[in-house]
Formats: C-alpha cells, structure tokens, sequence
C-alpha cells in the first residue's frame, strides 16, 4: 500500500460525551441546571443525534427534516441546519444554546484523538506511506489536526462539504487518491461506517473498518493498519 485514506470522526477523533458537551455550552452561557435536569436534556439530546459525531438518532427523524438530514454533509448550511434542526426536538432553556451547541462541537477542545492516533500516523510518515483525511463533514476540521499536532502527518484533506459530494460516493476518494499521486488499489481506506467508507471499495481500495467507540474503550483500533501497508 502506497497511501492510507483515513475517516475522521469515530476513527482517528472521538467527540466529548453529550453530557459534557451540554455542560460546557451551560457554563459558557452561566445558564446553572440542576443536575437532574441536565442529565435528562443530555439524554434526551443524544437520543435525537443532536451531537455531530455522537450516536446515530434513536428517535426517528422528523419529515420535515428527513431530506437535509439525508444529504446533511454536502454543505455548511446544510449541516448545521440538520443537527440543530433534530436538537430543536429538545426543550432548552435559551433558544440561542442550540446553535452554542452546534458551535462549541466544531471546537478542537471538544475532540480527542484515539490513543494510537498519533503513533499510527507519525509511523506511515516516517515509512513515506501517504496519508489523507476523507470526511463526511460540514466544516473545516484542519485546527483540529494542528490543535493535537497531527497536522504535520496529513498530506492532503477530502472534505464533503468542500466538495458538495459525501461518501460513499466514490469521487471523494478517488479525489484523495489522485491528490496522494497513487492509484485507487494501492491505497486502503480505514473507517467505522461500513456504509459511507465502504464506498471506497467501488475503486478499488483496500477498506479496513475500525469500532466507532469512546476513547477510553478503543486504546488500540488503529495499530493494524501499520501492518496492513508492511
């Protein structure tokens, strides 16, 4: 393998808890909760897949939001309506917390990578194996990478919204292979959703597929993908 394509959320960087995204947002606002309460608006939250990153909604979408949720990732506009859209289904105490919601998850604080993210990726730099980032994903997470110093082991980054297209459309990652200078089946791409990353495999690409698990519960997920490109 020449290059590994890489997703972002769920596989390279995990979002904070709903609680402490919720927590964070309150404190910012000085908007005190007893804890009861905001135990319940947190659940209530996720449910919904109020969180972009977090678990997928439980409750069904609502139809008048069913299209842009569907084709959420093809733009900016289009994302934040979607997700503050389904957290709208939650009674909050300030109107303006859904889009401080939405805004403290694009903060570089509100993620963290996986414990082998760093070794992983600063290991194919050393072995000159290219490295792209191809997200489904409706803003720019490059502060992200500098933010923990990964940005340095990043040669190129295929956003959806960028591109108006979201995996598993194949030309986002034949536009990251062609940006790497390799041929669709001398790279992998490594994912958690099956779905969106599998589409990858129309190319020609190697997919590998990793748990989509809190940080804590997933030291090692990655450390196969070293053995993978030899």
């Amino acid at each position: 393998m020449a290059a590994v394509l890489f997703d972002f959320s769920g596989t390279l960087f995990r979002i904070e808890s709903t609680e402490t995204w919720l927590r964070a947002v309150l404190t910012e606002a000085e908007l005190p909760l007893a804890e009861p309460e905001l135990l319940r608006i947190a659940h209530a939250l996720d449910r919904v897949g109020a969180l972009p990153g977090g678990t997928h909604p439980v409750e069904q979408i609502p139809d008048e939001l069913a299209h842009v949720w569907e084709i959420r990732d093809k733009s900016a506009e289009l994302h934040r309506a979607a997700y503050t859209g389904v957290a709208r289904q939650v009674p909050l105490p300030d109107p303006a917390l859904y889009d401080a919601l939405y805004d403290r998850h694009m903060s570089p604080v509100a993620w963290a990578p996986y414990p082998d993210a760093a070794v992983v990726l600063r290991t194919l730099r050393e072995r000159g194996i290219g490295v792209g980032v191809v997200s489904n994903i409706g803003w720019d997470l490059r502060p992200v990478f500098r933010e923990h110093g990964l940005d340095s082991c990043v040669d190129t980054y295929v956003l959806s919204y960028e591109h108006g297209i979201q995996k598993p459309d194949p030309r986002l990652f034949a536009t990251a292979c062609a940006a790497l200078g390799v041929e669709p089946p001398d790279a992998v791409m490594v994912g958690d959703d099956r779905r969106a990353d599998g589409g990858a495999a129309a190319l020609g690409c190697r997919v590998h597929f990793v748990d989509h698990l809190p940080v804590a519960e997933r030291p090692d997920g990655l450390r196969p993908v070293l053995d993978l490109v030899g």
